[in-house]
């Protein structure tokens, strides 16, 4: 019962943005017909949805490019942050000399680190996916450690007064508490990731959405570029969609267990 109530709380809550999005779209579409704007200024969502429809099939094989360009990324992400997250947790000292040297690294912008990427790696994938390593690797390793660190004192002393080991108290107690952080750090990354992407794909290669934008760009199409930049949004929103669900279902089973 409890449960219905939340999804149907989440519904309402999902109209307003949707209501207002709709609108926006309208006066949009009013304001460019009114002012009988040209669409190489800014093009109509009546423009960009019949770019939609007649070059759909282009844009299909550009997306499958940066979406497995972001899914690599991501998940090469997620497993270097679970390896150093729990190294860190196991020698202190690689977590004193590491984790001051990663928040320095996040200061550094993405666009200045792509050309060098991919003028070390090359116009192919291995640059585009380095960068999203970079871009998503810190957050979810962040997170990670917060999580463990934030483990009740409570817990820790009673795995101890049970004479279980560091690996054991880790496994069973350390891992699935932080597993919450975890997600967080990886909804973070997750709306970063195609971005990331797509800037690695505006500085070279042969397909991409974002070879696609800056061919669209060179002549003028903007209808195309803002076709490409919803296909983004929309890819970011349905990733963080996912990791959504994939954290109620994860953390729900650990919190059973």
């Amino acid at each position: 019962m409890k449960s219905l109530k939340t999804i149907d709380k989440k519904i309402k809550n999902g109209i307003y943005p949707l209501v207002t999005l709709l609108i926006l779209i309208l006066v949009w579409e009013l304001t460019i017909n009114m002012l009988k704007i040209p669409s190489y200024l800014i093009p109509s969502p009546s423009d960009i949805l019949i770019e939609f429809k007649e070059d759909w099939r282009v844009l299909l094989v550009h997306s499958k490019v940066t979406l497995i360009e972001t899914l690599l990324g991501l998940m090469i992400s997620v497993l270097l942050a679970l390896f150093i997250g729990t190294l860190m947790d196991f020698v202190t000292i690689i977590k004193k000399c590491l984790y001051p040297l990663m928040y320095v690294t996040q200061m550094i912008p993405t666009i200045t680190i792509a050309p060098l990427l991919v003028i070390w790696f090359g116009f192919g994938i291995k640059s585009k996916v380095l960068l999203v390593v970079l871009t998503c690797f810190f957050p979810i390793l962040v997170n990670f450690a917060d999580g463990i660190d934030k483990v009740d004192p409570d817990f820790l002393n009673m795995f101890r007064l049970m004479k279980s080991s560091r690996l054991k108290t880790f496994i069973h107690l350390k891992f699935p508490m932080a597993l919450g952080d975890l997600f967080t750090g990886l909804k973070i990354s997750s709306t970063y990731a195609f971005i990331a992407a797509t800037v690695a794909e505006w500085l070279g290669g042969t397909s991409g959405l974002g070879v696609y934008m800056v061919r669209a760009k060179s002549s003028y199409a903007l209808d195309k570029v803002f076709a490409c930049t919803i296909l983004v949004v929309l890819f970011s929103l349905i990733f963080v969609g996912v990791i959504n669900i994939l954290r109620d279902i994860v953390v729900r089973d650990n919190h059973k267990h």
